[in-house]
């Protein structure tokens, strides 16, 4: 069953924005050690050591500054995404009622935009369907 003929437009980019949110999630996991994993392994080192041989002071320091720098890089590529949520969002507010070219799979489309729709993958409605803003091509007064 083609899930767009069930849905309404608008419920359509929903949907979609949810879905594409959701696997931009999924894509982040994997393979990828996080901060709690490097903690986790830093504890783990630290209660099985060998008491007559214990971690040394400057791997000590060494392995907690990686976990500091680390953390650093995490909460830096969690704002830099917030940010370029932002900038699409303005960029998408800037082509209200302004006429744009859409590629839509072999076809272009132009049409003024009338709404837009979503914050961190902004969406544009023009001739009564939603269009995701990567799609628009050229825009015109």
């Amino acid at each position: 069953m083609d899930i767009s003929a069930a849905l309404s437009s608008r419920n359509l980019a929903t949907t979609k924005t949810q879905v594409d949110a959701f696997n931009k999630t999924l894509s982040g996991a994997g393979d990828v050690l996080e901060k709690d994993d490097f903690l986790k392994l830093l504890i783990t080192q630290l209660t099985h050591q060998d008491p007559t041989e214990p971690m040394k002071d400057r791997e000590f320091i060494a392995q907690m500054a990686q976990f500091s720098t680390l953390e650093q890089m995490t909460n830096m590529n969690k704002e830099f995404g917030q940010l370029a949520g932002i900038l699409s969002t303005t960029q998408a507010l800037g082509l209200l009622g302004r006429t744009v070219e859409i590629v839509d799979e072999e076809k272009t489309i132009t049409g003024v935009v009338e709404e837009v729709s979503g914050r961190e993958y902004p969406q544009i409605y023009v001739n009564g369907r939603f269009y995701d803003l990567e799609r628009v091509q050229g825009v015109k007064e």
